[in-house]
């Protein structure tokens, strides 16, 4: 009697759980279908501001971009995604400073984390929302952020490589006469302890 009793009380509770899905699957039968049209929809639909594809240079209407190749974004990349080729160029002032040369992006490596946008200390990278990114090789999908041609840094004039040279001496001058100076004026104060130390030999 005891078998029988189970056998019905595992009956029902086996219908119970079968009534709970099909009221799932049927509550699913007449809600609102939210599923893309995708790509009938690609002209149209709108994506998140958040929604994260791909990394981008920010180049403003002159072709400018805020990179100074400071190489933060590479150093704070966990996979290695970024690499980036710098040169060393003469400034104006006479001054050396690093310039971008190529700015290397592989999207197959990228996990889409943003910390090379947030170290990023002159903002001059971003994500974008083009996703549609489907090649056939692997090389492909390593892109050259920097696509606009780099602007030569321009060269001093030899009159004022000549300005800036003559500035240089100058203050090497200065700074030897101060180091004479200071030199000489603690000359008479270490001659007593001289002579004392010559008179106990």
């Amino acid at each position: 009697m005891g078998s029988v009793s189970e056998y019905f009380s595992t009956l029902g509770s086996g219908i119970l759980s079968l009534l709970k899905g099909m009221k799932v699957t049927g509550k699913e039968f007449v809600t609102p279908k939210i599923t893309e049209c995708y790509p009938e929809n690609r002209t149209e639909h709108q994506w998140p501001e958040r929604f994260r594809a791909q990394l981008k240079f920010i180049y403003d209407a002159e072709g400018n971009h805020k990179c100074i190749a400071c190489q933060n974004c590479e150093r704070s990349c966990p996979n290695g995604t970024i690499a980036i080729e710098t040169k060393m160029v003469t400034t104006m002032q006479g001054t050396k400073k690093k310039k971008l040369v190529k700015y290397l992006y592989d999207l197959g490596s990228c996990t889409f984390c943003q910390l090379c946008v947030t170290n990023c200390p002159t903002g001059a990278i971003e994500f974008d929302n083009d996703f549609e990114q489907a090649v056939f090789t692997r090389s492909k999908l390593v892109k050259q952020l920097n696509y606009l041609p780099e602007k030569e840094e321009p060269e001093p004039t030899p009159e004022q490589l000549a300005k800036i040279e003559a500035e240089r001496q100058a203050k090497i001058a200065e700074a030897k006469a101060k180091a004479a100076a200071a030199k000489a004026a603690a000359a008479p104060k270490a001659a007593p302890g001289a002579s004392a130390t010559e008179e106990n030999k």
